[in-house]
Parts: C-alpha cells; sequence; structure tokens
C-alpha cells in the first residue's frame, strides 16, 4: 500500500532542494505535477528518470482515480511548479481524496514564497493573512482592500506582474498610509526587495515597469510582495506569479467562454481576446 508524498520544491534556487525531497524523488514510483516540463528540469538536475502524470489545477479532479489506483502499486510524489502543492497550487482535493481511499499521507515540507519574503521584508511575521490571489476585477480588488482596513495581521497576497499597477493604485487609494515591500525573483541571483507605500511603489514601478522575469532563460519562479509594516493597521503582502500560469488560467478561461458562445475550436483563436495579449513581450521574457 503506497504512500502519497506532498513535496515542496524550490521556488527559484534548485540548491533550496532538500535531501530528503531528493531522496523521495528518486525513491517514487511515480511524480504527479502540476506541469511536466517544470518538473520534469528538476528531475534531470537530480539525474532521475520517473514515470509521471500531469495534473494542473483543470485535471486534479480527474486524475485522482489515477493517482489512487497508482498507490496500489508504490509510493506517488505530487509536486507544484515551485513551493508547496495545495498553496494557491492543485494538490488540496487530491490529498483529500487520497486519504478518503485509506492511503497515507506525509508532507515533505520545502521553500515557500510567502515565508521567505516575510522574512526578507523585515516585517513582523508572528501573525499574518494569506489572501491567495488578488481578484481580477477592479471592484471585487478594492473590496478586498477595504476589508483590510482594520486589519492588524500583516496581508499576504499573489499577483502578476501586469496587473501589478493597478493593485497598488487601488491600494494606495484605500490604504493610503501603509508601509509596503514589494520582493522579486526571491532566492536568485537578481533577488529584489523595494519598501515604501504603495503610491510610492507604484511611482517606481511605472518607471521601471515590472517584468516576470529579468533573465529570458532563467526557469525560477518570480514573487511580488506588498506589506505594511509593524503595528500599524492591514499590513498588506503581495506576491507575484509565474506568468506561465496566469497565461495558462486566462487562455482556458477564455476558450471556455468563446467555445459556448460561438464554437471557437482552437484556444490560439481567442488568445487575442486576453488583456495579456496587450502586454509588451518583454513582459512575459
Amino acid at each position: 500500500m503506497g504512500t502519497l508524498f506532498i513535496v515542496g520544491t524550490p521556488i527559484g534556487n534548485l540548491e533550496d532542494l532538500t535531501p530528503r525531497a531528493a531522496r523521495v524523488l528518486r525513491e517514487v514510483s511515480l511524480v504527479a505535477a502540476e506541469d511536466t516540463r517544470r518538473t520534469r528540469q528538476l528531475l534531470t538536475h537530480l539525474g532521475v528518470g520517473k514515470p509521471m502524470l500531469s495534473v494542473h489545477a483543470d485535471a486534479e479532479r480527474g486524475r485522482a482515480n489515477q493517482i489512487i489506483d497508482a498507490l496500489r502499486d508504490g509510493d506517488v510524489a505530487l509536486c507544484t511548479d515551485a513551493g508547496m502543492p495545495s498553496i494557491s497550487d492543485p494538490g488540496g482535493h487530491l490529498v483529500d481524496r487520497v486519504r478518503e481511499a485509506g492511503y497515507n499521507v506525509v508532507v515533505v515540507p520545502g521553500p515557500s514564497a510567502v515565508t521567505a519574503a516575510l522574512a526578507l521584508s523585515g516585517f513582523s511575521g508572528d501573525r499574518f493573512l494569506f489572501l491567495g490571489f488578488l481578484p481580477r476585477k477592479s471592484s471585487e480588488m478594492t473590496r478586498a482592500a477595504e476589508a483590510l482596513t482594520d486589519e492588524t495581521r500583516t496581508a499576504v497576497a499573489f499577483e502578476s506582474p501586469h496587473r501589478l499597477l493597478k493593485a497598488l493604485d487601488i491600494i494606495a487609494a484605500v490604504l493610503p498610509n501603509r508601509a509596503c515591500a514589494v520582493a522579486r525573483e526571491l532566492t536568485k541571483v537578481h533577488e529584489e526587495l523595494r519598501t515604501g507605500t504603495a503610491s510610492e511603489l507604484a511611482a517606481h514601478f511605472r518607471r521601471h515597469p515590472p517584468r516576470s522575469n529579468p533573465r529570458p532563460r532563467s526557469r525560477s519562479l518570480n514573487r511580488l510582495k506588498l506589506q505594511c509594516a509593524p503595528n500599524r493597521r492591514g499590513p498588506v503582502l503581495l506576491t507575484w506569479a509565474r506568468w506561465r500560469r496566469l497565461l495558462a488560467a486566462e487562455v482556458g478561461r477564455l476558450f471556455r467562454r468563446e467555445k459556448c458562445r460561438s464554437g471557437v475550436s482552437s484556444p490560439r483563436a481567442i488568445l487575442r481576446k486576453s488583456p495579456i495579449a496587450e502586454q509588451p513581450a518583454n513582459a512575459f521574457t
């Protein structure tokens, strides 16, 4: 009877993979990955060749039975592109189904963009509120910011580079006096932390438009965080996510919508309708 291992993977620097995680990836019979191409790069770095199964967000529920069947024959490792599965990543539903089926689930902790950015920011991390990905609509994002008006904990959220300025402008309007920190390229050569109010940060990023990665060939993860200083109301933390996941989610959403409306048969045919298509090419390098 196999075990499902929830394996944390590096958020940028491959040296952050723990010896235990490396051992588990070498020993399991199957690796279930959010993106098999990215996880295969990690396995190649380890000199490991394993059967793989794609378990991205849209496929997680449908693949649960396959994972359970595989556990009858051996152990399975669950990995996402970077960081811990289930934390704004696929994995929660699968873990629940596997446990319900009577199989053992073991966590192999690894790097976290949230805790790494908290530590780097210098703000208090004793108590914090994780918001996941911010809403796409401006009205919903505004309501999310307004909900933090009397919040005394640090608030942490993920955001993409091409929506960063909108998020900062909204936070500046709703929470004008909050001190913030923006962190990107965590654990990598170009790791950066920038602090200030949301309006100050917005002004900086208008002068220096954010890019998801300043090095086109780099395969590692980028993060942005924004957090208020300690002892002030409504600390907020934003982190920017990989453009690949956001692009895939946007294309999938538009494809499903247009297929219902007009029978569009190819995601490429509707990609131009996405706001992402309006971004400069270097925003996604």
